[in-house]
């Protein structure tokens, strides 16, 4: 039955293809290219509305009115948008798009993948959408360029990845970023507790430095943004990305984005480029998205030499992985240090070290809350301050747990308390129903 079921679902899907290729013609035959060109997005979109919907009624096929609608929407996509892919965008459940061929399309709802119908004409199609993509940007993919990473005007982040080095095909991915959460809202969404909120919310304002950890899709970009969202609105920030994916709502923010190589191989500019002028800038704080290389030296030394309050994430697998890894990337850069060296600037600079995971259902949550106490040349040394315990996987898979918080070490009290902050302590927690700080996310 189920192979029944495909089959009959594969004539429907090519039937529609080839009505959608001759109508795609059609409208091509009517249109005015040049005055369409003077429209705006909304009026283009209305106009080929217009002109579809009176082509179907002269010598169409007998559709029901749903089905014209579909067909109407489906060819004005593939002309203005993003063809297949405009209905899933326009889906606030999905988080990220997959595209691993014409006919293989997932989608992740709510921490959790899934094949949907969405179905490409053919390869040529995608490759099509994907040239959209990346024009939009001016970015290019070839076979001497077959990968990129580029953003959607609507901030989405985009990867492709074409032959030769995807062997089954041109493969897509979009990932979608949500409303910014403030601090409040995670804690309600159970990503952290209202105690471990109050403590980060005064260590932000303190001007500790902090880096955030986790793996792949573990919510490190959201938290960044939460976490920035508490820094006190008259301060001048400069973030510095990648792909722009932050939004920060202060009214002091320079947002910085690094560019890749042209055509011969020219005018790239990297993230150490960005955060050494960023220094140049009079940043009261820098917050660099990802740090992937030799830029990490750069980002410690700033945080050394007075840009304290900085914020910055990094892959890793636990808060203490989130050291050594820092200490290797560091080492990335063309100055030749002793790992001592690289050490002594890492214990000086990060004070704080937020990781976060994604559980086995889905859910996203942070798991561990290190403050570094090691000083000049020690080994790392940590001090917890809240870890996620985690309860055995009932029938449901469902992961739950409580958050349980540490005794803040002495050094660190001192230091908020100098800069005017108290903070909730595990000795006192918060109740279910207070704040997540004064002055913290509002």
């Amino acid at each position: 039955m189920a192979l029944r079921d495909r089959l009959a679902a594969d004539e429907r899907h090519d039937e529609d293809n080839d009505l959608a290729k001759v109508y795609r013609e059609r409208l091509l035959e009517e249109i005015d290219v040049d005055e369409l060109a003077r429209l705006s997005p909304a009026q283009r979109r209305v106009r080929l509305e217009r002109v579809l919907s009176r082509l179907l009624s002269v010598d169409g096929p007998v559709l029901s009115a749903r089905e014209r609608g579909a067909l109407v929407q489906r060819i004005t996509d593939d002309a203005l948008g993003l063809g297949v892919l405009e209905p899933l965008l326009a889906d606030e459940s999905i988080t990220e798009i997959m595209v691993n061929g014409p006919d293989d399309v997932f989608v992740e709802r709510y921490g959790k993948v899934e094949r949907v119908p969405a179905r490409f004409a053919s390869a040529e199609q995608l490759y099509q959408t994907i040239d959209r993509i990346v024009s939009q940007v001016n970015r290019r993919v070839d076979e001497s360029s077959p990968m990129v990473d580029a953003r959607l005007p609507s901030g989405e982040r985009v990867n492709v990845i074409i032959p030769p080095l995807a062997l089954d095909g041109p493969t897509l991915t979009i990932r979608r970023f949500p409303t910014p959460y403030r601090m409040g809202e995670l804690v309600d969404r159970g990503t952290l507790d209202v105690t471990t909120a109050s403590l980060l919310a005064a260590c932000v304002r303190a001007r500790l430095n902090i880096v955030v950890s986790g793996g792949t899709g573990s919510g490190k970009t959201t938290f960044l943004n939460a976490l920035s969202g508490l820094i006190p609105d008259h301060e001048r920030i400069v973030t510095i990305e990648d792909a722009a994916e932050l939004s920060l709502q202060q009214g002091h923010v320079v947002r910085l984005e690094s560019r890749p190589a042209n055509v011969e191989g020219r005018g790239a500019v990297a993230i150490r480029d960005l955060v050494r002028n960023a220094l140049r800038m009079r940043p009261d704080r820098i917050i660099v998205g990802e740090v992937r290389g030799g830029e990490t030296l750069d980002m410690l030394q700033a945080m050394n030499t007075g840009h304290d309050g900085s914020v910055a994430t990094v892959h890793a697998n636990t808060a203490r992985d989130a050291l050594g890894r820092l200490e290797t990337l560091a080492s990335m850069s063309e100055l030749d240090l002793p790992s001592a060296t690289l050490r002594d600037q890492i214990n000086s600079a990060i004070d704080l070290v937020v990781h976060l995971e994604r559980a086995q259902d889905g859910s996203r949550r942070v798991l561990e809350v290190q403050a570094v106490t090691s000083r000049r040349r020690e080994e790392y040394a940590l001090t917890p301050l809240m870890r996620f315990v985690a309860e055995p996987l009932g029938p449901d898979r469902t992961v739950a747990g409580r958050f349980v918080p540490e005794p803040v070490p002495d050094d660190l009290l001192e230091r908020l308390h100098r800069a005017g902050e108290t903070v909730l302590t595990a000795s006192a927690p918060a109740g279910p129903g207070e704040p997540v700080a004064a002055g913290g996310a509002s």
